[in-house]
């Protein structure tokens, strides 16, 4: 497939890595000299602007940090507009569903399908080719780019129509956020018990109580630095499904507590 790439930093450069070995013709957008040459050293073809990553694109991929960031590449600087019918547009980064739903009533209009498709995993899985992506939006159009998808994620789950990919990684996180909360629940436990953190942490990860957060936490040695090297990422997401359920009439009942505690490691030093 012909694949334009917006977005080629931590998560994005191991994407275009496996679309080029893969054989997908891959441009990828670089607006200094810096990121173009970086393009190169990928395998890609550098672009210097979104109507010339686009052109010829049967898909898009938009791999940036934030939400507004999403809009402004999609909306305000009219990506849409330079994308031809017929083609898609991927959207790896987490947010509100109902941004996905708003670039595709615009996209609509230009015979363009909108998919919402954030991650769960780090460069390390996208390199490895095992990064689990949820995809929402239509089923052809979810079908036609699986063998983009497939170049690094592994399992590719369709999870539903448009927003819903954003629906279940928000609740996935949250569960996340909420694991680490309670390792640390259980780190300030062991202190008032005398158990030494990182004997605690070393033997956790045997027992019945495991999981993907110890696991994770255990790795690094203590809760609090683990917390410290992911908390900005965790935030990002916790803020956007404590404002998606809001608006959609909810709230997270009891995982709110327990997820404040895996936003504040200074609670546990």
């Amino acid at each position: 497939m012909r694949v334009g790439f917006v977005g080629a930093g931590r998560m994005g450069a191991p994407m275009v890595r496996r679309l080029v070995d893969a054989g997908h013709d891959v441009t990828v957008l670089g607006r200094t000299p810096e990121k173009l040459a970086a393009a190169e050293e990928l395998g890609a073809t550098p672009a210097g602007s979104l109507a010339e990553l686009s052109r010829d694109a049967d898909a898009v991929v938009v791999c940036v940090f934030t939400d507004e960031q999403v809009r402004q590449i999609c909306l305000t600087d009219n990506l849409l507009g330079a994308m031809r019918s017929g083609s898609a547009l991927i959207l790896h980064t987490t947010g509100s569903p109902r941004t996905a739903e708003a670039i595709a009533v615009r996209a609509g209009a230009h015979g363009i399908d909108v998919l919402d498709a954030p991650v769960s995993g780090g460069p390390h899985d996208i390199a490895a080719g095992t990064v689990t992506l949820f995809v929402g939006g239509d089923d052809d159009a979810a079908q036609r780019v699986r063998p983009l998808l497939s170049s690094y994620g592994d399992p590719v789950l369709h999870v539903g129509p448009l927003g819903f990919g954003q629906r279940v990684k928000l609740i996935n996180n949250t569960l996340f956020a909420a694991q680490i909360g309670i390792v640390a629940e259980a780190v300030r436990l062991a202190a008032r018990l005398d158990v030494d953190e990182a004997t605690l942490l070393s033997a956790l990860p045997h027992g019945s109580g495991t999981s993907r957060a110890l696991d994770s936490i255990a790795r690094v040695g203590s809760a609090a630095g683990f917390i410290d090297a992911v908390g900005e990422f965790i935030g990002k997401d916790v803020a956007v499904v404590r404002a998606t359920v809001a608006d959609l009439g909810s709230d997270l009942g009891l995982l709110d507590e327990v997820v404040d505690a895996a936003l504040s490691p200074e609670t546990i030093r």
